[in-house]
């Protein structure tokens, strides 16, 4: 998490203040990254395993604006993501299962759990404090981290994946492990313009709009390729594959547990795959691979989805938060934990307008916008 001082101080530890690191120097605002929950692998970055109950400083950034960029984010439609703004730094945050990683101004440092060469740092050594990944160069744009491996996406677009391969998540065609990035060379033409990826599977959008699948696919169909999953390893299909069934170029996808979401320019959101808990939000639990629109959204413009392990949220344009899918644990903010079947709004949100949305596997988060830019963030 960013963080700058809002007006009312908000209650967090500042106990590593000082001895957190200042990872980029660029001029004179600073800006920190907070970490909380569990770290027992190292990815709360704060140098061992530890439990956070309270947000703490892992690193300190010295940008040239009050204000960082938010760079494209998985789920997220271009044109809403702020990365067309002139001037500014991006900056962006990922988490996947054990590991983390921050992207500044095009570099990334990561942190957590190595096994499977997740972190892209040439070895399987787990890092306990934010590292520089000098294997991933200087112009990247997304960084997606999933279960146990990871995904990037350069200026250029070009797509590169690494970490535990065997479920065919990285896209090389093999299904092996990779300690450093890999260009994932599929069948797609022109550039990749948005990636996505979740816990063994990930998706591509070209610049056209073409969408292309790769990784687990148990026969729920996640992959959008058919009902009988891929040949490899528990359904597994290594080789990305452009998906035929989406009948309309799409401009943002999100991949949760075992389903995926995209959104077309327009904002019609699209669904496919498992559905025992109502994930593809279309009012039945039956599983489908067919992508279809999600029909009690047709006539809403969403121009954000994030998905958790059985869970999602849409954001439209209006600022409105919906949500739908297993709700045994409070993740759709509703004043039950029942499943929803089809999207509801969340009216614990209704007098904010949110700007931005997120989901962990079985939690959910939104931003609210501000009419004024905050003061400057004191570090204590």
């Amino acid at each position: 998490m960013l963080r700058r001082l809002l007006p009312l101080r908000r209650r967090y530890s500042t106990s590593n203040a000082s001895a957190a690191p200042t990872l980029y120097t660029d001029g004179t605002y600073p800006i920190s990254l907070l970490s909380w929950g569990r770290g027992a692998s190292g990815q709360l970055g704060g140098g061992k395993e530890e439990r956070r109950l309270y947000p703490s400083p892992v690193a300190h950034l010295l940008l040239p604006d009050p204000l960082p960029l938010l760079p494209p984010t998985p789920g997220r439609l271009p044109s809403d993501a702020g990365e067309t703004a002139a001037g500014g730094v991006e900056v962006g945050i990922s988490c996947g299962l054990f590991h983390s990683a921050l992207l500044v101004d095009g570099a990334a440092w990561v942190w957590g759990k190595g096994d499977g060469g997740r972190l892209g740092l040439g070895d399987e050594a787990s890092a306990f404090v934010p590292r520089a990944n000098p294997n991933l160069g200087s112009d990247l744009r997304v960084l997606a981290l999933g279960g146990i491996h990871s995904a990037a996406l350069t200026a250029s677009g070009d797509v590169f994946t690494w970490g535990y391969g065997g479920f065919g998540a990285l896209g090389h065609y093999v299904y092996h492990r990779e300690l450093l990035p890999k260009k994932v060379n599929g069948p797609w033409e022109g550039k990749i313009a948005h990636i996505a990826t979740s816990g063994a599977h990930t998706a591509a959008i070209t610049d056209s709009g073409e969408l292309y699948t790769w990784g687990r696919d148990e026969g729920d169909g996640r992959l959008g390729l058919g009902s009988g999953g891929g040949p490899g390893e528990a359904g597994s299909l290594s080789v990305p594959s452009k998906v035929n069934a989406l009948p309309v170029p799409v401009a943002a996808v999100a991949c949760g547990g075992f389903f995926t979401l995209a959104l077309t320019s327009d904002g019609q959101l699209w669904s496919w795959g498992a559905n025992s808990n109502f994930e593809l939000g279309r009012g039945s639990n039956s599983s489908d691979w067919r992508p279809q629109i999600i029909p009690s959204l047709k006539n809403v413009r969403v121009i954000q989805v994030a998905c958790g392990g059985y869970h999602s949220l849409a954001l439209t344009d209006e600022g409105e938060v919906l949500s739908w899918g297993h709700g045994g644990h409070g993740q759709l903010g509703h004043p039950t934990i029942q499943n929803h079947r089809v999207p509801l709004a969340i009216k614990a949100l209704s007098e904010e307008r949110i700007v931005y949305i997120a989901c962990g596997g079985s939690t959910s988060a939104a931003i609210s916008g501000c009419s004024h830019a905050p003061p400057p963030y004191d570090i204590e």
